[in-house]
C-alpha cells in the first residue's frame, strides 16, 4: 500500500477495510532496510503477522481499536513477551522479556503493530543516542550528526519515515530532546499518568514512557491509548485520559510565559524558532510574557545528584548472578566484578561511581539530600509561575543536533545538553516538543525544537495548543529526506 504516515489515516484506512497485515508487512521492510540504526531488532514477520492477524479478527467484532493497523516501534527498555529487551547495553544481550509492559500492552489494545525495537543509549544514560552497546544511531536530517538522546532510535524512526509513532522514555528530556533534534512532535506525561510497569528502571523517581509522532492528533490517539491507572504501578494516576477530546480547541485569553533562564545561550536558529512561535501564539489570541525560575540554575546539578544514585541503585542487581550476563571467573566475587565489567559501557559505569558516592556515608547529606531540597524548589518555583501564567515556554535544547563524536569525551558538555528539559523532570511536569523550524548548519537544515510546559495533571492543554499551532501553520512535522 502507498506509504501514509499519519498514524490516524492509517487506522481508518484498516478501519475502513484495508488490510493490516499489508501495512504490517509494509512497515517490517522499511525496518529491515533502516539506514540509520534506529533499530536494535526488528520483530520476526511470524510475530507481526500474529499481531496484524489479531487486528483483523478484532476488527471482523466489531471492537473499536482507534490505532488499528498503525505499525510502532517501542524503545529496547520496554518489555514485550518473546522479544529481546537489551536496553542497549552488553549486560542484556540475551535476555528475552518473559512478559509486556503496560503502557506497550495498551498500545496493542488499540490496535497498534509493534515492528521493532528502537536503538538507545545504554540502560538509558545519554544525550546522543551514541553510547549503545549496537551503536550509534545517525540523524536522518543529517548522518553526521546525532539524533539526540537517549530515545534517539525511537526519534529517528519517526523522522526517517519508518513508523508514524514511537514509544521512547523521558527521564530527563529523553523523549523531548531527540523530537527536538529529528523534527517531531515528543511528549512527557506527567509523572504518573503513564505506567512505568515494564519499563527498565534509570531513575524511578524521574522516568516516564512517552510517545514521538507526526502530528497532534496521532499524539493525542495515542495518549489516550497508553494512559491511565495501572494496579501494578504504585505510582500511576487515577487521572482519565481525554487527550482527543482536547482537538480543536481555541486558545484565546491563554497567558503564556516565557521562562527568562531559557533565553540565553541560544543559536540564533533557536533563538528565532522560539520567536516565531511565540508571534503565532499571539496570532492565535495568547497573550506572552516573560517570568523568572532563578533555581532553574541549578537543575542540571540537581538532576545528576538524584539520577545517578537512583541509577546505581537500579544497576546494583545487574550482577550476572540473577540478571544480567554472566562471566566465569575462580570465585562469585570475581564473577559478579568481571560481570559488570564486561557487561556496563564507560557512560554506565561512570553514572554509578557518582551515584554511589553521593550516597555514600558522609556525602549522602553534602549532595543527595541538598539536591532533593533544591528539587522542591524548583517545583515551587514552577508552581509560582503556573499562578501567573496557563503554559510556560523555553527551547527545547539550545542548539539543534550537533555531530557525532563531538561531546563524548566532555561529559560535563553532553549533561549540558539537557539544561532545558531536565527542570521539568524534577519537577514531574508535563511537557511537549513541537517541530519549531530549522537552522542552518554547515549547508544543512537542521530541526529546533520548542517546548511547552503545562501544570501537572494539565497534559490535555499542551495537546490543545499545540494542535491550534499545527492547525494555523505555525509548526509542523516534515520528514528527513530520504
Amino acid at each position: 500500500m502507498p506509504l501514509m504516515f499519519s498514524a490516524s489515516q492509517l487506522a481508518a484506512a484498516v478501519q475502513g477495510g484495508q488490510d493490516p497485515q499489508q501495512a504490517a508487512a509494509a512497515a517490517r521492510q522499511r525496518a529491515e532496510a533502516d539506514s540509520h540504526n534506529a533499530l536494535i531488532s526488528v520483530l520476526s514477520a511470524e510475530m507481526v503477522d500474529a499481531q496484524a492477524q489479531e487486528v483483523a479478527r478484532r476488527l471482523g467484532a466489531r471492537e473499536h481499536l482507534p490505532l488499528a493497523g498503525v505499525p510502532t516501534v517501542i524503545k529496547d527498555n520496554l518489555n514485550l513477551t518473546g522479544t529481546a529487551t537489551t536496553c542497549g547495553s552488553r549486560m542484556l544481550a540475551n535476555y528475552v522479556s518473559p512478559y509486556t509492559a503496560t503502557a506497550v500492552a495498551r498500545l496493542q489494545r488499540a490496535g497498534a503493530i509493534v515492528v521493532g525495537k528502537a536503538n538507545m543509549d545504554e540502560f538509558a544514560m545519554g544525550s546522543s543516542t551514541e553510547t549503545s552497546a549496537s551503536g550509534p544511531t545517525t540523524n536522518p536530517w543529517d548522518p553526521s550528526r546525532v539524533p539526540g538522546g537517549t530515545s534517539g532510535g525511537s526519534a529517528a524512526a519517526v523522522a526517517g519515515g519508518l513508523v508514524p509513532l514511537s514509544l521512547g522514555s523521558d527521564t530527563g528530556g529523553s523523549v523531548r530532546q531527540p523530537a527536538g533534534f529529528t523534527g517531531v512532535y515528543g511528549f512527557k506525561p506527567t509523572y504518573g499518568r503513564v505506567s512505568r510497569y515494564g519499563l527498565v528502571a534509570h531513575a524511578s523517581s524521574l522516568d516516564q514512557i512517552g510517545p514521538l509522532a507526526t502530528s497532534t492528533r496521532d499524539l493525542a490517539l495515542i495518549l489516550d491509548a497508553i494512559s491511565g491507572h495501572d494496579p501494578l504501578d504504585a505510582t500511576s494516576l487515577e487521572a482519565a485520559p481525554a487527550f482527543v477530546a482536547a482537538l480543536g480547541q481555541e486558545i484565546r485569553g491563554l497567558r503564556v510565559g516565557v521562562i527568562r533562564e531559557a533565553l540565553a545561550g541560544n543559536t540564533p536558529g533557536v533563538e528565532a524558532a522560539l520567536e516565531r512561535t511565540l508571534d503565532a501564539l499571539r496570532q492565535l489570541g495568547a497573550s506572552v510574557g516573560e517570568i523568572s525560575l532563578p533555581t532553574l540554575q541549578h537543575a542540571v546539578a540537581a538532576y545528576y545528584l538524584i539520577s545517578t544514585p537512583e541509577a546505581s541503585s537500579n544497576l546494583a542487581r545487574y550482577d550476572g548472578m540473577v540478571y544480567g550476563t554472566r562471566a566465569e571467573a575462580s570465585d562469585v566475587n570475581a564473577s559478579m566484578g568481571r560481570a559488570r565489567a564486561e557487561g556496563f559501557g564507560p557512560e554506565v559505569k561512570r553514572r554509578i561511581l557518582i551515584g554511589t558516592y553521593a550516597l555514600s556515608s558522609g556525602y549522602y547529606d553534602a549532595y543527595y539530600s541538598k539536591a532533593m531540597k533544591v528539587r522542591r524548589l524548583i517545583a515551587d518555583d514552577f508552581n509560582r509561575a503556573f499562578g501567573q501564567f496557563d503554559i510556560l515556554v523555553t527551547p527545547t535544547s539550545p542548539f539543534p543536533a550537533f555531530r557525532r563524536g563531538e561531546k563524548v569525551s566532555d561529559p560535563v558538555a553532553m549533561y549540558a545538553a539537557d539544561v532545558d528539559t531536565v527542570g521539568v523532570s524534577l519537577a514531574g511536569l508535563p511537557a511537549l516538543s513541537v517541530p519549531a523550524g530549522f537552522e542552518t548548519v554547515d549547508g544543512r537544515a537542521l530541526p529546533v525544537g520548542v517546548q511547552l510546559i503545562a501544570p501537572a495533571l494539565n497534559d490535555e492543554r499542551l495537546i490543545t495548543v499545540a494542535d491550534a499551532l499545527e492547525r494555523s501553520g505555525a509548526v509542523k512535522v516534515e520528514l528527513a529526506p530520504s
